[in-house]
């Protein structure tokens, strides 16, 4: 009866059960969009036209504007002013008509009370120099700008212009059409700012002891703003960060100096006889041909000698330069002047070196020696340097580039020691500034808006150039020295395809996660073949071009044959970090005795009792089965006579010989707590000090983004698992790397060591 009833009670249960779940309406799973890491970035990327292809070269329509300039200026080193007078000839060659012009005035960021110092957010400063206090809080800001004091047409006429700001629109009274040119003039003056004190990518740095100063002067002209077909007017406000964008033209510039300055510039020197001694002359004639070691022009005594005496009169040096987008020069009667030749792809370009005594022994060591090696390096990876030559200035704590020339920081202590920090801090930015000759003085990406286009792609090129000048030279551009800014506050890092004025971490977000990004794609992800054909490619089908950084995605994938949107989506245009880990280990044994769980599930499955098929069991260490195995067999991993018998039906002696027979069976299973999907860089160590290591690719992940299993059959037992052992991959957490599971990371530092 007690039986009868809990047989009738459980049809209830059951009974009621099934009609509570037909009165309940079955809830519906909610969809949604695509959202795979692995999704292509079609509806992130513009879509190709007949100006941009969608391999990521210019289309058959692609255009590019130009702006020649005919300038002359005098540098008034007593007064710190620059005075100028321009013709600009403006070439339509996009198919629209224009109705205005727009000329970037950078130097209008240093007007007192400008927009850019009110959108500064800050407190206090830790210290001031007496000049910048008296600045910013005893009513005598510095009085930048420029002061335009006549704007006309060639013929004269005044031009009606709206000045925003650090931009200026001119406006035509004909619009101006498609293959046409415009001329206009432009006269103007600024006082140059004392960089040191008020800051800025130019100036001048002044020396209390001698009395001097050494210019750095750039954006000392109103230039070109960009008309492309991305954005029509490139005009957004110079803010201070995000750099220049500028169209190439030819220039003819005339600079009147002090009679005992020492200047260069970008561009070709048209009347070296007129500025130089003749003493200086035959030198630099002789460094045309000096390809061994360079060639000082101007000693350091001869620079000394003239740091005492100031002339009254006045010298003008002449340069030409052809498809350049922009200009810059240096002077200063304290300069050191030396120069080496340098063949480049059978043409021979001019490594050169400006530096006061204050940079020696250091600058005349190792400046032109680094500029030469540079020009060559990134020569034999991009393309050939096509400029004449490479200038690198000595000017304390500067960084800056510009076509043909740039300024570099790095100066000895008074008795002319210098610490091996300063010296490698020296040759890294001269490499870096050098460097930029080619992104983006030539390969012509918009730095207002993407810093990375050039500072990334740049301290990319730049790392593989100092490895190959010096072995172990530090560089930031290695995944491990992203890790510690990618594990930073969310709140406080930006996705690399941010607008420059939004960026928190700038060095880190567009120099060096970046950088990290190319050197892991070349290292593991495309390897150095694929990697280095399509970044050449890019570099050659964009010099003398303004790229897109879908032009720069899409050629890679392109030319590489290899899908990269997974890594673009991920790297470039979201904070996720990489965090891959072992979760769990199991090992197995191989056995051709039934499992009682195969047994079952075949019985089921068959509706009847009979024995399964003989067939090879792995079966693990840790599961129930193993008690089973080892209690029908004296040794569990002894061999298999099923096996055995199948080996020696299908091949031969000697090809059984050649087979290894794995005794060891491991199922490893990885985690990735991290958003990044990335490849799983993987080290098994033996018990026997062997190892293997594996390259499982990011495409590994894309049917499960959270875990990933692998089994590693081996003739011998696994001792250690270590993911990323040479720390490419950036991975934020090490702690999960390893299995046994270490207490400490030290442990991956004594595997390396033994490699």
């Amino acid at each position: 009866m007690k039986k009868t009833r809990f047989i009738l009670l459980a049809f209830l249960v059951s009974f009621s059960t099934i009609i509570a779940q037909e009165e309940k309406p079955k809830e519906v799973q909610k969809g949604h969009y695509n959202i795979s890491k692995f999704k292509q970035l079609n509806e992130e990327f513009a879509t190709p036209n007949m100006y941009r292809t969608a391999a990521g070269a210019p289309g058959k329509n692609y255009y590019q504007q130009r702006a020649d300039y005919k300038i002359d200026v005098v540098l008034d080193d007593k007064n710190q002013k620059l005075f100028g007078n321009e013709t600009i000839t403006y070439y339509n060659n996009s198919p629209d008509v224009l109705e205005y012009l727009w000329v970037q005035l950078e130097q209008n960021r240093s007007k007192p009370n400008s927009l850019g110092d009110a959108a500064e957010n800050g407190g206090p400063s830790f210290g001031y120099q007496p000049q910048k206090y008296v600045a910013e809080f005893m009513g005598k800001p510095f009085q930048g700008g420029f002061n335009i004091e006549s704007l006309t047409d060639s013929k004269g006429k005044n031009l009606k212009s709206t000045i925003n700001f650090t931009m200026m629109r001119i406006d035509l009274d004909t619009p101006l059409q498609p293959g046409a040119s415009f001329s206009f003039n432009i006269k103007w003056w600024y006082h140059i700012n004392n960089y040191m004190i008020d800051r800025g990518r130019s100036g001048y740095e002044h020396f209390p002891k001698d009395g001097n100063n050494l210019y750095i002067i750039a954006q000392f002209f109103p230039r070109m703003a960009v008309y492309n077909d991305v954005e029509g007017w490139q005009n957004m406000q110079f803010w201070g960060r995000g750099e220049f964008t500028l169209p190439f033209g030819n220039y003819d510039v005339t600079i009147t100096t002090p009679s005992d300055h020492i200047l260069d510039a970008t561009g070709v020197l048209q009347n070296p006889k007129e500025v130089f001694t003749p003493t200086e002359y035959n030198r630099y004639i002789a460094a045309s041909t000096s390809f061994d070691k360079p060639i000082i022009i101007v000693t350091q005594a001869e620079a000394t000698e003239k740091e005492k005496h100031f002339s009254e009169k006045t010298k003008t040096w002449k340069f030409k330069a052809e498809n350049v987008r922009d200009f810059a020069f240096s002077s200063s009667r304290k300069f050191i002047y030396d120069m080496q030749a340098v063949k480049i792809g059978g043409k021979t370009v001019m490594a050169v070196s400006l530096y006061p005594k204050e940079g020696n022994p250091l600058w005349e060591e190792y400046s032109t020696k680094v500029v030469a090696h540079t020009l060559k390096s990134y020569s034999n990876r991009l393309f050939d340097y096509p400029y004449p030559k490479a200038i690198s200035v000595n000017a304390d704590q500067q960084g800056m580039e510009y076509p043909m020339i740039c300024w570099n920081f790095g100066r000895c202590n008074e008795d002319g020691t210098y610490s091996p920090q300063t010296r490698r801090g020296m040759i890294g930015v001269i490499v870096h500034e050098v460097g930029h000759n080619f992104f983006p003085m030539i390969v012509n990406s918009d730095e207002r808006q993407w810093t990375w286009m050039d500072e990334g792609l740049n301290t990319f090129t730049q790392l593989l150039a100092q490895e190959e000048f010096e072995k172990d030279f530090p560089s930031r551009g290695y995944p491990k020295n992203v890790v510690e800014y990618m594990s930073g506050d969310q709140n406080y890092i930006t996705p690399i395809m941010t607008q420059s004025e939004s960026i928190f971490n700038f060095s880190s977000n567009a120099y060096a996660k970046p950088a990290a990004g190319l050197y892991m794609l070349r290292e593991f992800i495309m390897g150095h073949e694929l990697f280095d054909h399509a970044f050449k490619t890019y570099a050659n089908r964009w010099k003398f071009k303004h790229p897109t950084p879908e032009d720069f995605f899409r050629t890679m994938e392109d030319a590489s044959a290899v899908d990269l949107d997974w890594f673009w989506r991920g790297w470039f245009y979201t904070t996720n970090v990489n965090d891959i880990g072992i979760k769990s280990v199991k090992k197995y044994y191989v056995t051709d005795i039934v499992p009682k769980r195969i047994q079952n599930m075949t019985r089921s499955n068959r509706g009847s009792t009979s024995t399964p098929p003989q067939m090879v069991y792995l079966v693990a260490e840790d599961h129930e089965d193993v008690t089973e195995m080892m209690i029908n067999t004296k040794n569990p991993t002894e061999e298999i006579k099923l096996l055995d018998d199948y080996l020696t039906e299908h091949f031969s002696k000697e090809e059984r010989a050649a087979l290894e027979n794995p005794t060891y069976f491991y199922e490893v299973k990885f985690e990735k707590p991290g958003g990044l999907v990335m490849p799983i860089l993987v080290d098994y160590i033996f018990e026997d000090g062997s190892k293997i290591s594996h390259n499982y690719p990011a495409e590994v992940w894309r049917l499960n983004d959270h875990e990933v299993i692998k089994l590693i059959p081996s003739t011998k037992p696994i001792k250690e698992i270590i993911i990323d052992s040479r720390e490419i991959t950036a991975d934020i957490n090490k702690e999960n790397n390893y299995w046994p599971k270490k207490e400490s990371i030290s442990k991956l530092q004594e595997f390396k060591a033994k490699q």
